[in-house]
């Protein structure tokens, strides 16, 4: 037996078990590479979902690992996330009550109940629920996010702190430190001068590590100028000694209660976000990946951070490109960037002391500046207005309310959409175009020519109960508006996918109104599992047997055989 099959729950193990040498050195290279990036991003992006930075590094190592056994993706980069360190705040913070070592407990359960949520939707292989945050609220949310963020850090690239629980509060805290002086300097300096650096090189020179070249220049600028003492300059000081420990988070049920809608949240979102890097990474490489064991891995990989004093982590659609354009071939190079960080933590964790929070706030600021997609909101305001309102109830709500109230009231919201689009489906009478085959909607070809005598009705959504004395009255309304004393309707039933027991009902009733008005009652194209369902209700047995055609056309002609009726179609010689 292959190995391939054997470890098909394990892909990244089968990678390993089939790996050629001849891709060690670009691994290699490549890990390196990526460590340069994960780690000040894993401490930026810890600290602003309002942890230590250690746990930063301590979220990178771990997942990178689990992620290296269990994931489809060849060189797909996992750890913190700039989307998830609003969320994670958002729901630590306030039952933290201001205790780090709480603070801690919780992003760690968190992490474990994010990652049991994405491993039951992959065994249930229920991907696709990801689905359900669509694009527009995805965009509302994003900036909402990104907002979020931005506000929250710009208080560290200022130079002083601000205690507030929500934006408005943080937003008027920020400008009224500002306002007071508060103010340092230097932290300004080095904070605008490390975002200045790392926006300048991504627009100008891509190929160069831009967050790299920031944090190396404000760690040897705060060490050399000794800025924490003279200058007062936050930095991260020395790191603790060691690799992370198992730890299961010690929190109440009451905590877990309050913790498990959000990290439903946290999971869709991170599948939404790592099913599309995923694609398109497997895509170009020329292989193919499963999502659902695409969800199964980032389940392994949050479980895995929550034990490892860790937080709930997701693809990096930033650090991902860095790895792939350092030429990783396989997840040898995310297993490189976690032993790399590893022995930073074992001989070295007094490397990053100097190293300015300004600098990691700078690091974050830009990641947000990077996501944030107004442009986006713009488009769908030209092109679909019931979606950018989406769009702006998701960003309200996420920026006002709460990330994730604001997500669950955006979602309900669009589910109501979905029920109204689906409970008055667009419908069309039909007509002949001089010139075009087929039959066509009337109200869109008003020269179109309709047969005399016969109402050719499009029904565009299934028929349930919802919709079906709607389709009755729209019938109804067809007849009483045609142009020639009506013979027959004809329903171009080709989207009605499905009727249930109230929509047969309403048809039974139709069929009997039309029947004292002289009116035949047929259907051109319905699928046949449709037809099975009325002939399983018994609906047939009252509207007949034999008033089926397979398409508009025929059920034309069929009409015209039996009516004659002074119409010619315009193919006709």
């Amino acid at each position: 037996m292959s190995a391939a099959p054997r470890w098909a729950w394990a892909p990244g193990v089968a990678t390993l078990l089939g790996y050629q040498r001849a891709w060690l050195l670009r691994d290699l290279a490549a890990g390196l590479v990526l460590t340069a990036i994960l780690v000040p991003v894993g401490m930026g992006y810890a600290e602003a979902s309002g942890l230590p930075a250690i746990y930063g590094m301590y979220a990178t190592i771990v997942p990178l690992v689990a992620y290296a056994l269990f994931g489809p993706s060849r060189i797909m980069v996992l750890g913190p996330d700039s989307t998830l360190a609003a969320v994670i705040a958002a729901l630590i913070l306030p039952l933290a009550g201001g205790s780090v070592e709480r603070a801690v407990a919780l992003a760690g359960m968190l992490a474990i109940l994010s990652g049991s949520c994405s491993l039951l939707i992959g065994f249930a292989r229920l991907g696709l629920v990801a689905d359900l945050i669509s694009k527009p609220i995805r965009i509302g949310f994003m900036n909402a996010i990104a907002l979020t963020v931005l506000i929250g850090q710009l208080p560290k690239i200022f130079g002083f702190q601000v205690r507030a629980d929500d934006l408005p509060e943080r937003t008027l805290s920020l400008l009224g430190g500002i306002a007071e002086g508060r103010t340092n300097a230097v932290a300004l300096a080095i904070g605008g001068g490390c975002l200045a650096i790392i926006l300048v090189t991504k627009r100008y020179r891509p190929q160069w590590p831009g967050i790299l070249i920031a944090v190396v220049l404000a760690t040897l600028v705060s060490g050399e100028l000794e800025l924490a003492g003279t200058a007062h300059l936050a930095v991260v000081g020395s790191l603790p000694h060691g690799l992370p420990a198992f730890r299961f988070p010690q929190v109440t049920l009451d905590d877990i209660t309050q913790l498990l809608p959000g990290a439903l949240i946290i999971s869709l979102l991170s599948f939404a976000d790592t099913s599309v890097l995923s694609r398109s990474l497997a895509q170009r490489g020329g292989y193919r990946v499963n999502q659902n064991q695409e969800m199964l891995a980032l389940g392994v990989a949050n479980l895995a951070a929550g034990l490892f004093q860790g937080f709930s982590i997701s693809s990096s659609a930033s650090r991902t490109p860095v790895a792939e354009s350092a030429g990783a071939r396989t997840q040898v190079t995310g297993l490189v960037g976690a032993l790399a960080i590893a022995l930073l933590l074992l001989f070295a964790p007094n490397l990053l002391r100097d190293l300015p929070s300004a600098a990691l706030g700078a690091v974050v600021v830009a990641a947000c500046l990077s996501f944030a997609d107004l442009p986006a909101m713009w488009r769908l305001l030209r092109l679909r207005p019931m979606e950018f309102a989406l769009s702006v109830s998701s960003f309200l709500g996420v920026a006002f309310v709460g990330v994730i109230e604001g997500i669950f009231i955006t979602v309900a919201l669009a589910m109501v959409v979905l029920v109204w689009n689906t409970w008055h489906p667009y419908f069309a009478v039909l007509a002949r175009v001089d010139g075009i085959k087929g039959f066509h909607d009337l109200s869109r070809h008003p020269d179109a020519r309709p047969v005399p005598g016969l109402v050719l009705f499009r029904w565009d959504a299934q028929l349930f109960f919802a919709n079906a004395e709607i389709f009755r009255e729209q019938v109804n309304n067809a007849v009483a508006l045609a142009s020639t004393p009506v013979r027959r309707v004809v329903v171009a039933a080709d989207a009605i996918t499905d009727i249930d027991i109230t929509a047969a009902d309403a048809l039974t009733a139709l069929y009997l109104e039309l029947q004292q008005q002289g009116i035949e009652l047929w259907f051109a194209g319905l699928k046949g599992l449709a037809m099975d369902r009325l002939r399983h209700y018994g609906t047939l047995a009252v509207i007949g047997e034999d008033i089926f055609a397979p398409t508009v056309g025929r059920a034309v002609n069929m009409y015209r055989e039996k009516y004659p009726v002074d119409w010619k179609d315009w193919d006709e010689v």
